[in-house]
């Protein structure tokens, strides 16, 4: 036990770390089952409809502008002279927490903006944009438009999410998180079962939305109650202190869209449902697995920016180097196995194979992922000094990613958005992401280096 819990130690693995595992674990336990359920209850057109409504509301990166990182980053700066006391209310220094309590009321009114101009744009844009496929005889408009409004409640309440974790409340957000996706998983599951149809999107997100409704209002809720009650005299000022950092994340939010959601709405525009649910299928086990292993920087991203306040640079480095170590071993580990499975079952013919992508483009993909891990932990490690360099990264990056997957996709399908995602990976994210990466850090660290 003692060798045991010493390797748990070596790996950086505390409570807050176990539970992010855990809650990607079981989405990479949860995605097979849910493939099962979806070849035996929906049809391979349903399929196709029920992912790209998913890459349709991922289009929230365009109207959110980047606030969930920009939350977090400055939370964790004013929690550094904060705490909880027994009763579960914010102490500390009153000068950070007027500020945590104005940016907390700055921020939901912020999303509460948002959400709105979502639910409008991007419900009638989909509506749009679903209506251009030929009729196939499937009764999608109901669904659509009741996911919208449950998916706007939710990008409301992401921001408490963000505020919570950048106060260092990680592991009770990461043991969340895997309820929540418990949850989620199963409220699908009884969906589909029940011969609901695409209205199992609407249940999945709606238990989620019902679970994080439930630790706001009640197991946090004397934590928030400061936020509505009480008028702070020490401002955060978004102009001189956000708008910075949030311009360039907002921009790089909007060319993420083209990073990570532009593939299953080209497979269903050029090539018709089918492909597109395979697609959509691929893309959420590969991303499952990079959700998975970055969970070890994740929830070290409050401690890096408590680190930096600090400018205790020297632990920084030691703690990232360990925490990205591992990341980049576990996702070239799952990668490896997760194709070999996806190889199995088109060696031996299984009908689950007709749901997902074939080997070759899967790889292709997956081998993209592991290499974009890198520029995941560069990223995470630059913004904890509440500054945001990767903007030149995420528009040169997302600019020329949509632009080849288009071309290519559209023209030679999967196997084209494969090659286009994987060149651009190899010749622009990593190089460029590496170079921001170095330059930054000699930069801001040189007069601590210098003393």
């Amino acid at each position: 036990m003692d060798v045991f819990i010493k390797l748990l130690k070596w790996l950086e693995v505390d409570r807050a770390v176990m539970f992010a595992v855990l809650s990607k674990v079981w989405s990479l336990f949860a995605a097979p089952i849910t493939l099962l359920l979806i070849s035996l209850y929906l049809k391979p057109e349903v399929q196709g409809l029920y992912y790209t409504f998913l890459s349709l509301v991922a289009m929230q990166s365009f109207v959110e502008l980047g606030f969930c990182i920009v939350i977090t980053q400055f939370a964790s700066h004013e929690w550094a002279g904060l705490y909880l006391d027994d009763s579960g209310f914010i102490s500390g220094d009153e000068r950070a927490r007027q500020r945590l309590i104005s940016l907390g009321r700055l921020v939901f009114k912020w999303y509460a903006c948002a959400s709105i101009i979502f639910v409008l744009l991007v419900g009638g844009g989909g509506y749009l944009f679903l209506s251009q496929s030929p009729d196939l005889g499937i009764s999608w408009k109901g669904p659509w438009f009741s996911l919208m409004v449950v998916a706007g409640l939710q990008l409301w309440a992401l921001p408490f999410l963000s505020l919570l974790e950048g106060c260092n409340q990680v592991h009770t957000i990461y043991r969340f998180r895997f309820v929540q996706g418990v949850f989620i998983s199963l409220a699908m599951w009884m969906a589909m079962s029940l011969d609901f149809g695409l209205w199992m999107a609407i249940a999945g997100v709606g238990a989620g939305l019902i679970a994080t409704l439930y630790l706001i209002l009640i197991v946090y809720r004397k934590f928030f109650q400061p936020f509505f009650t009480f008028k702070p005299e020490q401002e955060i000022h978004w102009k001189e202190e956000i708008w910075p950092m949030q311009w360039r994340l907002a921009l790089g939010g909007s060319m993420g869209y083209f990073m990570v959601s532009i593939y299953t709405p080209v497979m269903f525009h050029y090539h018709g449902p089918v492909v597109a649910g395979q697609m959509g299928m691929t893309w959420q086990l590969v991303t499952a697995l990079g959700s998975l292993a970055m969970a070890w920087v994740a929830t070290k991203v409050p401690r890096f920016g408590i680190l930096v306040a600090k400018k205790n640079y020297t632990e920084l480095d030691r703690f990232f180097f360990r925490t990205s170590g591992i990341s980049m071993g576990v996702i070239s580990l799952g990668a490896v196995l997760l194709w070999l499975l996806v190889y199995g079952l088109n060696y031996f013919e299984h009908p689950l194979a007709q749901r997902l992508l074939s080997p070759l483009p899967f790889g292709l993909f997956i081998v993209g992922t592991v290499l974009g891990q890198i520029a995941q932990c560069q990223s995470a490690y630059l913004r904890a000094h509440k500054k945001e360099p990767f903007l030149l990264y995420s528009f040169v990056y997302g600019l020329l990613n949509g632009i080849v997957v288009w071309f290519l996709g559209s023209r030679f399908g999967a196997i084209g958005a494969s090659v286009g995602y994987l060149s651009v990976m190899t010749l622009v994210s990593v190089p460029l992401g590496s170079y921001i990466w170095i330059t930054c850090r000699r930069k801001w660290h040189a007069d601590y280096n210098e003393a």
